[in-house]
């Protein structure tokens, strides 16, 4: 007799679909007795399924009502994530504080978060800079993380000029900006799996090279900060840019230990199973790392062989379902026999 067939359903957009459901994950998944099902966002969600879990990133308010419902209908549905802890990574204004208030072991490293300010729509950018003592360059990026191409959109500021071109939306966040030796580790957390990537990010920015990096028109444009996209003609951006390929392969990767504390200490206090996070490492000091943002459900098919990372989540995520559906069927009929027990006595 065939094994039984576990459902997880997927609910993404049509390019997340695209991108993170590849044959070689379905494929594998089948092969370990897990159907992925796709499920249908613009339909009602009761009426799709059954499903053994669900997994998900859709926004908005009418979504996270149907998978708060499907919770409370059918609790032994494992819903990843839910929606309230999901939320709290809709906000750059306040993502980065549970870092600092992970209680972990961290050896001889040192763990923060780079300077940050939200500037609201009543305020004026240049007297802020000043009021602040922020100094040049600094990060600007929107408050709003909604999944929109715009919400992925940063700046390097690097003099007023950039300042005076900066078209973001009021309110928006000002990061800091701190020099990393050009590479940034991406760190991936699947349940309690743990990867960690180095990938190219921004050369270092002295005083004396600041003006000889800066655009014409003070300002870079880069869509996630390890996937730089210079907006200029610049030949000395260019040199740059070529050279931190080096600076990646001949940087160390930071204390497995470390990491690993690390991811395990977000999952924990934000109540997540599915994101990751992009940490630094200060070029002036090699055991003080920065994380500088975290994503939900991010493009995990960039990740080294994420298939077989998430067949082995997922088969971790049935085994402990039915782990606790045969706890839930075993003390229930302790309950019984406890309550056949007390009649008989009664008769």
């Amino acid at each position: 007799m065939s094994s039984p067939m576990y459902r997880i359903g997927y609910a993404l957009s049509s390019k997340d679909g695209q991108r993170f459901m590849q044959n070689s994950l379905i494929n594998q998944a089948k092969q370990r007795g897990i159907d992925l099902i796709e499920i249908d966002p613009t339909k009602p969600l009761a009426q799709q399924g059954p499903f053994d879990c669900i997994i998900h990133k859709i926004y908005g308010s009418d979504w996270n009502n149907q998978v708060q419902q499907l919770s409370l209908h059918h609790p032994n549905v494992v819903v990843i994530d839910p929606p309230e802890a999901i939320d709290h990574l809709h906000s750059r204004a306040s993502m980065l504080d549970v870092v600092t208030s992970l209680k972990i072991p961290q050896g001889n490293q040192t763990l923060g978060v780079p300077n940050q300010r939200v500037l609201e729509e009543s305020e004026n950018l240049v007297d802020s800079i000043d009021e602040i003592g922020f100094k040049f360059p600094f990060i600007a990026k929107q408050v709003s993380v909604d999944g929109s191409a715009k919400s992925h959109e940063m700046f390097l500021v690097f003099n007023e000029n950039g300042l005076k071109k900066l078209k973001l939306k009021k309110p928006f966040v000002m990061q800091e900006f701190v020099n990393h030796g050009g590479v940034i580790f991406k760190v991936y957390v699947v349940g309690d799996h743990v990867k960690c990537v180095k990938r190219k990010s921004l050369p270092d920015i002295s005083e004396g090279t600041l003006n000889s990096m800066a655009p014409e028109e003070g300002l870079l444009l880069f869509k996630q900060i390890s996937n730089l996209i210079a907006k200029n003609d610049s030949s000395e951006v260019e040199g740059y840019i070529s050279g931190v390929e080096k600076l990646v392969e001949a940087a160390e990767m930071p204390p497995s230990e470390f990491v690993t504390a690390l991811a395990n200490g977000l999952r924990e206090a934000m109540g997540l199973r599915l994101f990751n996070f992009d940490l630094i490492r200060d070029s002036r000091d090699g055991n003080r790392y920065y994380v500088i943002d975290i994503n939900y459900f991010p493009g995990f098919a960039k990740m080294p062989e994420y298939e077989s990372v998430f067949v082995d989540f997922f088969c971790d995520v049935v085994e402990e379902k039915r782990r606790n559906v045969e706890l839930e069927a075993k003390e229930n009929q302790e309950v019984r026999g406890g309550e056949i027990e007390e009649s008989k006595k009664l008769v």
